[in-house]
């Protein structure tokens, strides 16, 4: 790339100290070279990051809507518009299980068209989700067909929401450096469970079923020209990592898998470990956290409580989040700036204990210690949310790729959850009738064990050592700098120089 620094590629060593290596050699890479002829990149911030930001954070508000949208109001539904139960809660699963190809393919959109272009193809599904799933709530049409016009609508919106959580994670990358990258990351992501906070408190609020999707329709077609105020790229990076192009998809699968790819995107294998359990706490603790608020009505209302009151704890859960992650994201950026990975063994089991103690608390006339275990465990989760999206763009050195991988995981786990947790549910003649504490049994109990493996990661933030080091070169070009090494057993039948790809 024109104004960076490529890395440089030693291969074996002086003749007097070389080892008798028949097959392979010692392969020292170091990022970046310190050749005294090459050009120095210049880094630069620009204000206008700042409205591409406000257009992630509205899109990603009203596109988190659709999902938990029904969780509060499925009793309402079923009552309404013919539905069942297990229907409802197939309105969200259908996003959750189109998701899983959607999220795998955004990488491949964003290398393709870019940010901006891509950002478009998702608000445009925004607002053909909006009338097609209100086209659905028509008097005309039978349970059945309003069910399959609603479920259209809500695949359509599982083509929009993960455009703009995918994204989130290239877009700090590419327009915001080191003393704001967690901070934009943060806003964007908590945007989304901003939204479903926002579905569960105004979802029953309206008078009917049908009034309540056309509201929703409506404000997804008024946020959707936000999109114009993304862009693609800057003129001039904001750092190292902000000026280089993630690698695909396919190279980071590869490389997880510890196969043979170009030495920049290779992982070692203490960075796989870390991503792996990276992949299993995020995806238990995201869907953990999704499926409650799918089943949030069906939580609570056995137990006393209204469709209302299950939708203040879901959005407690959130908002008590949403206001601790505003305060500490920006402490992650410029006061605890190597302290992701402990920032979770500190946190990931304040969660999973809130999740356990659910087992008991979930009963009737205990609403007071019921918002208390959701304000621990949203304070607790979404201060986790962008630190382990930033972790894994700093132990994959792939914004795109790692983000991809950690939201389809949590669509998987997402599936399972809610089917396990349905099939679960107690009879009509349980007590109470149609009780879900099974359900929670079996939450609490898995969630408590995956935490237990958050402890085996160590989290080195290669790709913030390399742009504090190139930003060191930038302000002082003449001054040598230590380049970041690792050295690798890569087969090779001479030596010669490995160019960089």
């Amino acid at each position: 790339m024109s104004g960076t620094s490529a890395p440089s590629f030693e291969i074996g060593m002086s003749a007097a100290a070389e080892p008798k290596v028949p097959s392979e050699l010692m392969v020292k890479v170091a990022y970046p070279s310190d050749n005294a002829e090459t050009a120095v990149q210049q880094y630069r911030l620009y204000r206008r990051r700042f409205l591409g930001l406000a257009g992630f954070i509205v899109l990603n508000i009203v596109s988190g809507w659709p999902r938990p949208w029904f969780g509060s109001i499925a009793n309402q539904a079923v009552s309404e518009l013919g539905y069942t139960l297990d229907r409802v809660n197939w309105l969200g699963n259908i996003m959750t299980c189109a998701c899983m190809p959607v999220v795998l393919s955004i990488p491949a959109l964003a290398t393709h068209f870019g940010l901006r272009k891509t950002c478009f193809i998702g608000a445009g599904c925004l607002v053909a989700a909006s009338w097609v799933r209100y086209s659905g709530t028509s008097r005309s049409l039978s349970p059945n067909h309003s069910y399959a016009l609603v479920l259209l609508g809500q695949l359509f919106s599982a083509v929009s929401q993960p455009v703009f959580l995918v994204l989130a994670p290239k877009y700090s990358e590419t327009w915001f450096d080191l003393r704001g990258r967690t901070a934009a990351t943060m806003v964007i992501a908590i945007a989304n469970p901003i939204g479903g906070a926002i579905a569960q408190l105004i979802s029953s609020r309206f008078a009917s079923v049908r009034h309540s999707i056309l509201g929703l329709a409506i404000v997804s077609t008024a946020v959707a020209p936000c999109v114009l105020l993304i862009g693609d790229a800057p003129p001039t990076p904001p750092t190292y990592s902000g000026s280089t192009a993630s690698p695909s998809l396919p190279v980071l699968i590869k490389a997880l898998f510890g196969k043979e790819t170009a030495p920049e995107p290779h992982m070692e294998i203490r960075e796989r470990i870390d991503f792996a359990v990276l992949l299993l706490v995020f995806g238990t603790l995201v869907a953990t956290s999704n499926a409650f608020a799918l089943l949030s009505g069906q939580i609570m209302v056995p137990q006393g409580y209204s469709d209302h009151d299950a939708g203040l704890m879901g959005a407690t859960l959130l908002l008590c989040g949403i206001a601790v992650a505003v305060v500490t994201a920006p402490l992650f950026d410029r006061v605890f700036t190597t302290h992701l990975a402990r920032t979770m063994k500190l946190l990931v089991p304040i969660v999973a204990g809130g999740w356990f103690s659910l087992i008991w608390a979930v009963k009737p006339h205990n609403a007071a210690a019921l918002f208390v275990i959701m304000a621990i465990i949203g304070a607790s989760s979404l201060t986790l949310l962008p630190v382990a999206l930033e972790l894994g763009c700093e132990v994959t050195r792939n914004a795109q790729g790692s983000s991809a991988l950690l939201w389809f995981i949590v669509n998987l786990f997402e599936i399972i959850f809610v089917q396990v947790q349905g099939a679960l549910r107690a009879g009509p003649g349980g007590t109470p009738p149609l009780n879900m504490h099974r359900a929670l049994v079996f939450n609490g109990a898995f969630v408590l064990s995956v935490a237990l493996f958050v402890f085996l990661i160590r989290g080195k933030q290669v790709r913030k050592e390399l742009d504090e080091r190139m930003q060191r070169r930038a302000h002082q070009p003449d001054v040598p700098m230590q380049p970041i090494s690792r050295t690798y057993l890569i087969p090779q039948s001479s030596e010669e120089k490995v160019p960089v790809q």
